[in-house]
């Protein structure tokens, strides 16, 4: 037999330019031709699956025909998938140390193998025709075997078909001729076979339900769709029924059938209450399959709701409800305890009789059930039993299909998938409890619809070629085959000499142009069919090329792809490949032609590139193509982003730096869980970065770098984790019900990737603080179960916080209340104090009890008292707050005192008896003996005898003294008389007096001290600190008015404490890290200035200042002179002053100021209201000012200065200052010394010093005067 006559190749990870101006079909003004469609297939790089425009609409040409052979691939197809199969080798100088391990490189989904076979079973796909050759005609759409509609809408019954020339249309139906010419409902659409019923004139769309096939023809053949079975969709309303309540014991099992109305297609089922509220399930009460809702056990929480069958049907969207079942359960235990329901023996609790396991659905212990290969499996097992059974599957003689099989309804139901005769055999589920258990066996027998093994393709021949057209079906049963032509039987047919049929083929030897038809081959079996059409045709066709001329194709270097070359030619052509011109076939090495004349190259190389040409010959003619062929740089994340573990608040950034070829455009994106990133304000995307601020736990999750260009893409893949706060406990179970304990159990929140430290157990009471939560305990976090004591008449309630290195969870939901029973208390109030108030009392104190230890209603303490030692009867009271006061007590006196705990159930143990005092009054005896000794300037030591412990009239507490400055040995020095303190306590009889002036007077009494207050004080002691040494100079200043001179000025100490006999200035010069000789000065003590003169222009000076008394120098204070002007502005500076436009800036601004003043000296010199005229005598001007009485101001400008001259550079004519001189700080205008010779002036209020004025002329001094005079 002769090759096909049609081929189509394809081209991996490449990309198609546009066809040239001059292709035969863009020239013609034809639709591309479909293999212009399959012209590239896709490609995987490591697990990158890279699809080319070419497969992404192969949907459209022969790859979609291929789409049920590449979803079921054989063993052997997969095996040759993977040989071909290329893994990229080393990028060599980028990559020499090994491959780069590739985050997220996952191995291809399936989908990506049926991709690749789908451009695989191209190479030697179906037979096209170009569509300009006459051809029979071939069905390309049609509807489905089974065609459901909807009534609300118009029936569309699809058929489609090709052929040259187009071909016509006409059905039947129910194996008659459907005549649509007359209904006028019924029409066809335009060029198309489709049938099109329209109701909107009225009709009922019932009346089309049958079986209805497509007859497509024109001269060469007919060609025959499926038989399509037209069915309308039904929702049957439920029937009306009245449901009596169903009446059930405790304990037993229950089926609510439902029986929904038959629907097409059946409807979906679901149970809910009638306030449409759903149906809780679990393990005990269950949906079946059936639609009936099963209840292992009903309890009597059960009655609290009803129960209603819903049925939604799927083309209305309607709902029919049910009417709602009533149950009624009786019961052993009418109450529905909360306590009961967390029972651990929750059954027997209720009184409810356990049961060994028994089946209600299926019933017995065997049952049978058929599938069809290909389609779901579904096993039922539901049983009933007190405590509720568990349900277990198994296979006889093997394990479970793990890859195809799922647990369903709280593993009620086994899902097989894609069930296939290997799936056949017995299954047996195992329902148990603690009763026992039993098993059913269900033997499962799969059966097969026709599928096929080798479906019939078109057959295009030469006239005198041979050729066979094969169909091969396998089922269970196995199918029959019926060979049909141009849509009758063959056997009907009229005699052909050149076709024999021998079974499932049809062989044709030396045909001729009369042997054209379409030939159709029916397979059935019980369960169902196929029809296939395959059609043969007999043409003499020169070579052509079907693809655009001169092709782009690029590619990426180190992958695999395929040059595709299209053509078409009958007989069919031969076909070699030229790379650059040369004559030399390619094939071998990295060359291999495939059997329809594709190149691959196995791996792109730079050399590779280049321009290839395809050349197709038979015997009529030859054809040729090219196709150029440019090789580009992969797509690579060289670093990618990386698992991260981040905080809640914190910033993240992943990196993604990628390397691409220069002339592709680049593309980098995110995606988040496999899904397109939405880059919020929280989100700031880089070209090779992302980055998150203030993470939160919406952005856990993996996230995906895909850089991509034209070409390919490269794939990056990093996890992030957030660390959060755990969520809330739930479920809190009270179980272990005891008088003083009772384990609650709970439920862990999700850790949120922080594992949980510890668990915080928090109770309520509502009586003595209701709404206030107390802790409890704590537990690791490793429990979910605690027992916890209790204490008797508390009605608790519990809650639960989980806590991590995060931080603390919400509260869990609180548990239901439970109240222990009361008890006498065990305890007594605490922390009971007797203390005093007033002279003549005793208040009696104790914490009250709270709610965990009261233990009781009616908390009360019982509060007894008596005085201490003389054995006298105990007084007592009542009380049922937290105080009581005694009242009439002596002074100080010590009590025993009891406070004991009662309530309703009894009184508290035995107290201890604490002691307590009545009430204080002050102290009657002051301390005596004082003696006062000085220590320094600043210090005394005291010393005194104690006082008689009864003068004390309460607890002592200290001694203190009383002590202030009398005065200062400093004339004419204010000081402050405020009164300080110095306590001393406890009973001691020495003690020490610190931080007191120099040079002072003091006074100094002493009291005792008790809770009441001070004693009488003892009498007066003077004593005299001596001489210290002064605080530090104030207001030290340094300035420097030039680059020779540096002036130093200070004010003096603020205390002097003592006589000033001077100052002592120390001063350096330094520059940098070198130092110079340490310069020391004496000053009196009235001088406060000193002008230093610069020996270096250039060093700086530090000056360290400090004030002398006859005890020595004082604190002292230190300075340093200003930083020299920076020689790089100095030199700035004098470029600028050498500029020519500086100067003449500078001499116009010099002018104009000189002329201003001119101008204002000659204004303000002529004083009063008299003009004076120069030179000539001009008469006054009515603007002249003039005095009522006609005369006029004459100024004496001869003997005053003119105003504003100045006689200093400050304007005043300045005393020269003298060292000794202490007129700045006396009283008056001279300072004064005492008879000692001590400054007594350096305190006192400084006056303002009375500006002296000049007396003489400004004339000589003004330059300005000479000019004036000169005018």
């Amino acid at each position: 037999m002769r090759r096909l006559a049609a081929r189509g190749a394809a081209g991996d990870a490449g990309e198609v330019a546009a066809p040239a101006a001059d292709s035969s079909d863009s020239a013609q003004g034809r639709s591309p031709s479909p293999w212009r469609l399959i012209d590239l297939c896709a490609i995987w790089d490591a697990g990158v699956y890279l699809p080319s425009a070419a497969c992404n609409r192969a949907s459209s040409g022969v790859a979609r025909k291929r789409l049920n052979e590449a979803e079921k691939l054989s063993s052997v197809q997969e095996a040759q998938l993977k040989r071909l199969e290329v893994t990229r080798p080393r990028v060599l100088g980028s990559r020499e140390r090994g491959q780069v391990p590739r985050m997220a490189r996952q191995p291809p989904p399936p989908w990506v193998h049926a991709a690749f076979l789908l451009c695989l079973l191209s190479l030697g796909g179906a037979i096209e025709i170009p569509m300009d050759l006459t051809q029979p005609p071939t069905i390309t759409k049609q509807s489905v075997k089974d065609h459901i509609v909807d009534p609300r809408d118009n029936i569309l019954i699809e058929c489609e078909a090709k052929g040259n020339p187009a071909p016509s249309f006409h059905w039947t139906r129910n194996s008659r001729f459907f005549n649509i010419a007359k209904d006028p409902r019924v029409s066809m659409r335009r060029r198309s076979g489709t049938l099109v019923i329209d109701f909107r004139s009225g009709g009922r769309p019932e009346e089309y339900e049958g079986e209805y096939q497509c007859f497509a023809r024109n001269k060469f053949g007919t060609a025959l769709s499926n038989r399509i079975r037209l069915q309308v969709s039904k929702s049957p309303l439920w029937p009306k029924e009245n449901l009596d309540p169903v009446v059930v014991q405790e304990g037993a099992p229950l089926t609510l059938q439902c029986n929904p109305p038959p629907g097409l297609p059946s409807p979906v089922i679901f149970w809910m209450s009638s306030s449409m509220e759903p149906i809780t399930q679990d393990k005990r009460v269950s949906q079946g399959h059936n639609g009936d809702l099963y209840f292992s056990n009903v309890m009597l929480q059960d009655m609290q709701t009803d129960y209603s069958c819903n049925a939604r049907f799927h083309f209305t969207h309607t709902i029919q409800q049910k009417n709602p079942f009533t149950l009624k359960v009786l019961t052993n235990h009418p109450y529905n305890d909360s306590s009961l329901r967390n029972h651990p023996d929750m059954y027997s609790a209720r009184g409810v009789a356990e049961r060994t396991p028994s089946f209600m659905y299926p019933q017995g212990t065997a049952s049978s059930q058929m599938v069809l290969r290909g389609m779901d499996l579904l096993l039922e097992c539901i049983a009933s039993g007190v405590p509720t059974p568990d349900i277990a599957w198994y296979k006889k003689g093997g394990d479970l299909p793990s890859d195809k099989a799922k647990f369903e309804n709280f593993n009620k139901a086994l899902r097989i998938t894609n069930v296939s005769e290997e799936d056949s055999g017995e299954y047996f589920c195992l329902a148990s409890n603690k009763m026992g258990s039993i098993r059913h066996t269900i033997s499962v027998r799969v059966k097969a619809a026709p599928y096929w093994l080798d479906e019939p393709k078109n057959l295009i021949l030469a006239p005198g070629e041979d050729g066979r057209l094969v169909c091969r079906a396998n089922g269970n049963p196995k199918p029959t085959v019926q060979w049909m032509v141009n849509g009758e039987p063959l056997q009907s047919a009229p005699p052909n000499p050149n076709r024999e049929v021998a079974g499932d083929t049809i062989i044709f030897r030396d045909t001729q142009i009369s042997s054209r038809a379409v030939y159709q081959c029916n397979t059935s079996n019980e369960h169902g069919y196929l029809l296939a059409n395959a059609f043969v045709s007999v043409l003499d066709v020169p070579p052509r090329m079907l693809s655009p001329r001169n092709q782009l194709i690029r590619v990426i270097l180190y992958n695999r792809t395929r040059l595709d070359c299209p053509f078409f030619g009958s007989p069919i052509p031969t076909l070699r490949w030229f790379k650059n011109g040369q004559g030399s076939n390619l094939d071998g090495g990295n060359y291999h032609v495939y059997e329809n004349g594709s190149l691959e190259i196995k791996m792109i190389r730079k050399e590779d590139q280049g321009i290839y040409t395809c050349v197709a010959t038979n015997i009529l003619g030859k054809a040729e193509n090219q196709v150029r062929l440019e090789v580009k740089d992969p797509t690579r994340i060289y670093r990618m982003p990386e698992d991260q573990v981040a905080k809640r608040g914190t910033t993240v950034q992943l990196e993604c730096r990628v390397k691409h070829d220069p002339s592709l455009k680049l593309t980098v994106s995110w995606l988040k869980d496999d899904e397109p990133l939405y880059i919020g304000n929280r989100m700031k995307k880089e070209d090779d970065s992302l980055t998150i601020f203030g993470v939160a736990e919406r952005d856990q999750g993996s996230y995906t770098c895909v850089a991509s260009t034209e070409l390919d893409q490269d794939l990056a893949k990093a996890y992030l984790t957030v660390l959060g706060r755990p969520d809330r406990p739930r479920d809190l179970e009270l179980t272990d019900l005891a008088e003083r304990s009772v384990r609650l159990t709970w439920i862990p929140g999700d850790a949120n990737n922080s594992p949980i430290t510890d668990y915080v157990v928090q109770f309520e009471e509502d009586q003595f603080q209701p709404g206030v939560w107390h802790d409890h305990s704590k537990y690791p976090g490793s429990v979910n179960s605690a027992v916890l004591r209790l204490s008797p008449y508390v009605n608790y309630q519990f809650r639960v916080i989980a806590i991590n290195e995060v931080g603390s969870s919400h509260p869990s939901l609180p548990s239901e209340r439970y109240r222990t029973s009361g008890a006498p208390p065990e305890s007594n109030p605490g922390d009971v104090k007797g203390e005093g108030t007033r002279k003549n009392n005793m208040e009696i104190t104790w914490t009250p009890m709270n709610a965990t230890s009261a233990f009781g209603p009616n908390l009360r303490y019982i509060v007894k008292w008596r005085r201490r030692e003389t054995r006298e009867a105990w007084n007592n009271v009542t009380v049922w707050g937290s105080r009581y006061v005694v009242g009439q007590t002596p002074v100080y006196v010590p009590y025993e005192i009891r406070v004991q705990a009662e309530n309703d159930f009894g009184k508290g143990p035995e107290p201890e008896s604490v002691i307590g005092y009545s009430g204080e009054d002050y102290p009657r005896a002051a301390p005596t003996e004082v003696k006062v000794r000085v220590m320094n300037s600043t210090a005394i030591s005291l010393q005194w005898n104690r006082v008689y412990s009864d003068t004390v009239q309460g607890q002592l507490r200290e001694y203190r003294a009383y002590y202030w400055r009398e005065s200062s040995l400093l004339k004419n020095l204010w000081v402050s008389q405020k009164r300080q303190q110095a306590s001393f306590p406890g009973d001691r009889l020495r003690g020490m007096v610190s931080r007191l002036f120099p040079y002072s007077n003091y006074k100094l009494e002493m009291v005792v001290v008790n809770g009441r207050g001070d004693g009488p004080r003892s009498e007066t002691k003077e004593f005299t600190t001596p001489e210290g040494v002064p605080s530090a100079p104030r207001r030290f200043r340094v300035r420097q008015p030039n680059l020779e001179t540096i002036n130093l000025e200070w004010d003096h100490p603020e205390h002097p404490n003592g006589i000033m006999i001077g100052y002592t200035l120390k001063y350096v010069a330094f520059n940098g890290t070198k130092v110079g000789k340490q310069i020391v000065e004496n000053f009196s003590p009235n001088q406060t200035k000193f002008t230093v003169q610069r020996t270096d222009p250039v060093s700086r000076y530090r000056f360290t200042l400090s004030a002398r008394t006859q005890v020595g120098s004082g604190e002292a204070v230190t300075e340093e002179s200003p930083a020299p002007p920076n020689e790089a502005y100095t030199n700035n500076q004098a470029d600028i002053a050498t500029q020519g436009w500086f100067i003449g800036l500078m001499c116009a601004i010099a002018l104009l100021v000189l002329i201003l003043l001119i101008v204002c000296f000659i204004k303000r010199s002529r004083g009063g209201k008299y003009p004076v005229r120069e030179k000539k005598d001009v008469p006054l001007g009515p603007e002249d000012p003039k005095e009522e009485d006609g005369s006029f101001d004459y100024s004496d400008e001869d003997n005053k200065p003119l105003q504003g001259s100045q006689t200093s550079l400050d304007g005043t004519i300045k005393q020269q200052e003298s060292d000794d001189s202490l007129v700045d700080y006396g009283e008056g205008g001279e300072g004064q010394f005492n008879e000692d010779g001590s400054f007594i002036g350096q305190y006192t209020v400084k006056k303002d010093k009375e500006e002296t004025e000049g007396n003489e002329s400004s004339e000589a001094t003004s330059p300005v005067n000479a000019i004036y005079s000169l005018a």
